[in-house]
């Protein structure tokens, strides 16, 4: 395989406020064995080769505790050199695909490629990121998700409507990725013309417009933290 050194860019969305998880700061901010959840991911791919650029949108009022805490920090020399020569920070939009359009259209890099990843998804592993490379160079746009095991019920009002296969069910995670240039474009569609729903995922704009998403299996570590229950077992992870 050619070589894949500096042809991707990773684009972290950390625009939310986190409601779900409660408390007075967002969640990727808080604490999760030692340091900000947002850092996990963040330094997996500062440190990748295969990264050229970093680039993560947070909220607009966030935007100088960020950049004073990541901008002056006290870690290792190597990863202080990263995060001047590979990192940039991004106000974020009003919804998660509006964030993320921000900072795709802040690469200044020649990436090829852009990953995007939630930085609630702290514990994202080098080996999947080499997969959505891969498979981004080999096939096409892309995203992780892993396959559902418990049975899945279609309800409404409280009552069971029908059973689906499990087998054809995905649970979708990140990273999803796509050419740059082909994100860009469709955004530039989406601008010429307004969606007619709220994407909660690159993928389903990308499904919008036609475009072919290969799926890229994930696992349970890459699962999203959202609740409260949520980071008692997060924590645990990093002990």
């Amino acid at each position: 395989m050619t070589d894949m050194k500096g042809k991707f860019a990773a684009v972290l969305p950390a625009g939310g406020l986190g409601k779900r998880m409660g408390g007075n700061i967002p969640k990727q901010l808080m604490v999760l064995g030692g340091k900000p959840v947002y850092r996990y991911c963040l330094e997996t791919f500062l440190k990748m080769d295969e990264i050229a650029e970093v680039v993560m949108a947070v909220p607009a009022d966030w935007k100088d505790h960020f950049e004073k805490e990541i901008f002056s920090d006290n870690g290792n020399e190597e990863l202080r050199e990263l995060i001047r020569t590979k990192m940039k920070i991004v106000v974020g939009g009003a919804e998660r695909w509006q964030s993320v359009e921000n900072g795709v259209n802040a690469l200044t890099s020649n990436a090829e490629y852009a990953l995007v990843h939630d930085v609630a998804r702290p514990f994202i592993s080098e080996e999947i990121i080499r997969d959505v490379c891969k498979t981004l160079v080999e096939k096409g746009s892309c995203l992780v998700a892993k396959p559902a095991v418990d049975t899945i019920k279609i309800a409404k009002d409280g009552k069971v409507e029908n059973t689906i296969d499990r087998n054809t069910v995905w649970l979708a995670q990140t990273p999803q990725a796509a050419p740059v240039a082909l994100l860009k474009k469709l955004y530039g569609r989406i601008a010429a013309e307004p969606l007619n729903f709220t994407p909660t995922d690159e993928a389903s704009i990308l499904e919008y417009f036609g475009e072919p998403v290969y799926i890229v299996k994930g696992n349970t570590l890459n699962d999203k933290l959202t609740t409260p229950e949520d980071f008692e077992i997060f924590a645990s992870r990093t002990k």
